[in-house]
């Protein structure tokens, strides 16, 4: 299933392609955050839906509440959805940004196995991984400091 699960991705990266913005418009807002040359290669794409995975298969292994949960924001490998309405929210970027960065350092079959298992394990709010994107986005929120995310998800990854 995870190479289907990786098409689907795949295809609905490739079916937004045109769609998509280039991160490095916020160079500036997380400088010392992100570099500038990682922000160039992470993308986000506005839609009024957010596009999930809806395979038989994962509802019967219990991630139906998952697929039907309401969603700001779900990143894919590079590229990251959100609605229009949250364009604007610096916090909910940054937050997809972390997943950006867990996707590279994981790659692709890896954060899907552990994204599943964390999910079927804790739940979505306390899966590790989600648990280090809302930690890390609320450090930027509320102004905690600076650190570098890339550098700081790979020793805790």
């Amino acid at each position: 299933m995870l190479n289907q699960i990786e098409q689907w991705i795949d295809q609905t990266n490739d079916d937004h392609k045109k769609q998509r913005h280039c991160c490095d418009r916020f160079t500036n807002e997380f400088e010392g955050y992100y570099s500038e040359s990682f922000l160039k290669h992470a993308y986000f794409v506005a839609l009024d839906k957010i596009p999930k995975i809806d395979f038989p298969e994962l509802r019967q292994l219990g991630f139906g509440d998952f697929i039907d949960m309401g969603a700001n924001g779900i990143t894919y490998k590079d590229t990251y959805y959100i609605t229009p309405n949250g364009i604007n929210n610096l916090r909910l970027h940054f937050h997809e940004l972390v997943h950006v960065v867990q996707w590279k350092k994981l790659g692709a079959e890896n954060f899907i196995n552990r994204y599943m298992a964390e999910i079927q394990n804790y739940g979505y709010d306390d899966a590790p991984l989600e648990k280090m994107a809302y930690s890390l986005d609320a450090r930027f929120s509320n102004g905690d400091g600076i650190i570098d995310v890339p550098n700081f998800v790979s020793e805790q990854l």
